[in-house]
């Protein structure tokens, strides 16, 4: 096991003035003289030695990262991938804006196509934050325009979503404190009030693991710092980890809590964006872990039953207010950076590879990414991108 020397960089003062700059009435260009990272993306990311100890916290690669059968490339996939507008995600009948959830539809169902581009709205129509109520599909080819398939006040303040194998998207919404989830043609199935909710931020979606497995959604709430397992029918919550932090003065357009959940269904390991410290964090053997099965102390380390299974992929800069992930063909994640619109790849071993600033226009543009693709030449990463109200995509 070995550890890493890293720097943790202050992300509030960003994140604060990132979030809460999106509007549909500008679209971001290189000329807007928005910030870009200059950063060398591997000596600059493991500089100065933090470790539980004396505040900062400790980059030790624990068994999520020994379990990835494929150890990710040393060169990294983006860095130099071409950016094409999708269109636009502004709902075509209120005007809801500022896109967030972002998913791919995995099959042919309902109002959906394989391959089809779902978004959430985060804002209504005048760019209030957390008051959107409505989610858009749009195929994934330039030029597409947005089709409604959900406008519902359960929905209000949609920060993420996922789609599980039948099109059926799952949602975390934050300003309602529901998670509700829809069928494949938009109608409300269940708002899951039952569950443990204190501000929903983040949303995945777990294929059944093994062979007595079963499927799950997993919702992470921003104010309480929990992350949930709920069963494929709504009827069951298992929250299994505990103590992630928000920060300070956190309202809706400026919140860093655990966001950007990532299944690894190779490897039954659960990754979580701690967006408030700069971090990304590693569940393995997720499919196993039961009721407050981890707890991340204030120091960053982990107790609790199964603290052994909890580690940190990475940790510290380039990271800054990160707040969504993706998965690439190779194991690599893509996490995307709102201090300052940088998508950052990381290794399977925890090693920074590459970077790539998707939008050089105000920051707090990136919110939202999904990845398809088997190979460097097909590898597609959609995005997000809030500074103009459309969804993006990186590609060779």
């Amino acid at each position: 096991m070995r550890t890493y020397r890293i720097v943790v960089v202050s992300s509030f003062a960003a994140a604060l003035a990132a979030c809460s700059s999106s509007n549909s009435a500008s679209t971001a260009l290189a000329s807007d003289g928005g910030p870009e990272n200059t950063l060398d993306p591997v000596s600059e990311a493991s500089t100065s030695t933090a470790s539980a100890s004396d505040g900062g916290p400790e980059n030790a690669l624990g068994p999520a990262a020994e379990a990835s059968t494929d150890s990710g490339s040393a060169q990294g996939v983006i860095g130099s991938l071409t950016i094409t507008t999708i269109g636009s995600t502004v709902d075509p009948m209120n005007g809801d804006q500022n896109p967030y959830g972002l998913a791919i539809a995995p099959a042919s169902v309902g109002l959906l196509t394989a391959g089809d581009l779902v978004i959430c709205n985060f804002n209504d129509s005048a760019n209030v934050q957390g008051n959107g109520t409505t989610i858009e599909i749009l195929s994934p080819t330039p030029g597409s325009t947005p089709t409604r398939i959900v406008q519902d006040p359960n929905l209000k303040g949609c920060a993420a979503l996922a789609i599980a194998g039948n099109d059926a998207p799952w949602a975390a919404a934050y300003s309602s404190n529901l998670a509700p989830f829809y069928s494949d043609t938009g109608t409300l199935v269940s708002t899951l009030s039952t569950g443990p909710w204190a501000g929903p931020w983040g949303e995945a979606f777990a294929p059944a693991f093994g062979a007595t497995g079963e499927p799950t959604f997993i919702t992470s709430n921003a104010t309480s710092g929990t992350i949930v397992r709920v069963n494929f029918a709504g009827t069951a919550f298992t929250t299994i980890a505990t103590g992630f932090t928000l920060n300070s003065g956190a309202v809706p357009g400026n919140i860093l809590g655990p966001s950007g959940l990532t299944y690894d269904a190779a490897n039954d390991t659960l990754f979580v964006v701690d967006s408030n410290t700069n971090r990304v964090v590693a569940f393995a053997g997720y499919s196993t872990l039961g009721e407050s099965s981890i707890v991340v102390e204030t120091d960053g380390s982990f107790s609790g039953p199964s603290a052994a299974s909890a580690s940190v992929l990475y940790s510290g800069a380039p990271l800054n207010s990160p707040i969504s992930a993706a998965q690439l063909f190779n194991g690599d994640l893509v996490v995307g950076n709102t201090g300052d619109n940088l998508l950052v790849e990381i290794s399977p071993a925890g090693a920074v590879v590459a970077t790539q600033n998707l939008d050089t226009g105000a920051v707090g543009a990136l919110f939202g990414i999904a990845a398809t693709g088997t190979d460097a030449a097909s590898t597609k990463i959609y995005f997000n991108d809030d500074n103009d109200n459309t969804v993006k995509v990186l590609a060779p």
